[in-house]
């Protein structure tokens, strides 16, 4: 309904009946933007599947709809307003979601436990002889670490490698008056069928395990 006067259910000019990217991209925003609010069944699972394609084809007749356009340039306007927003949030959402997960990481491989456990792993002869020296940690540590004040707990899984052998450090440590205790760590290779168990203070049974040194 674009114009003061006109009937509220004029057709969309055909110029202006094509696909939506902001519809696509933004999909309930665009729809709660645009008073079309059928784009909340983006919430609905599996229906979303579908939804967001039906958006990007239907949303510029939607929208022609169920809001007042001063004119077609006023349309035009507000839509590719509208696409380059979507645009601009789906470049931004992977960096804000890398740079999370990379402070996360960070995180984790500045924290005292991941340091310990290493310093445990590259001082085990027997690791050392079956990954080779020197002992590298990965990048993508996996895990948690919960902080409460002084006390806390750690579940970490650290990618290891050397000249021989690749690998995965998988450790678990509290945190008592502010200071950290490792009280499982276990070395999985890629070489060895057996893991290599460095640490096991509460005897948690670990199925073909070597005590390791």
């Amino acid at each position: 309904m674009p114009y003061a006067g006109q009937p509220k259910d004029t057709p969309i000019p055909p110029n202006l009946d094509r696909w939506n990217w902001g519809a696509f991209l933004l999909n309930w925003i665009w729809g709660i933007g645009n008073s079309t609010y059928i784009a909340l069944l983006m919430f609905v699972p599996v229906v979303n599947i579908v939804m967001i394609f039906v958006l990007g084809a239907k949303g510029s007749k939607w929208a022609w709809k169920n809001r007042f356009w001063v004119d077609e340039a006023h349309f035009v306007k507000s839509q590719r307003n509208w696409a380059r927003a979507g645009v601009a949030a789906w470049i931004a959402i992977p960096f804000l979601a890398g740079s999370l997960i990379f402070g996360i990481i960070s995180l984790m491989k500045g924290s005292d436990a991941y340091k310990i456990s290493m310093a445990k792993v590259r001082a085990s002869a027997m690791v050392v002889e079956a990954v080779g020296e020197p002992i590298e940690s990965g990048w993508m540590v996996t895990g948690n670490i919960n902080l409460n004040g002084s006390s806390g707990r750690a579940n970490l899984s650290i990618p290891i490698s050397g000249p021989k052998c690749t690998g995965k450090v998988f450790s678990q440590a509290v945190k008592t008056a502010d200071v950290w205790d490792v009280f499982l760590l276990v070395v999985q290779l890629d070489c060895r069928a057996t893991p290599i168990v460095l640490i096991n203070k509460k005897n948690i049974r670990i199925p073909n395990s070597d005590l390791g040194a």
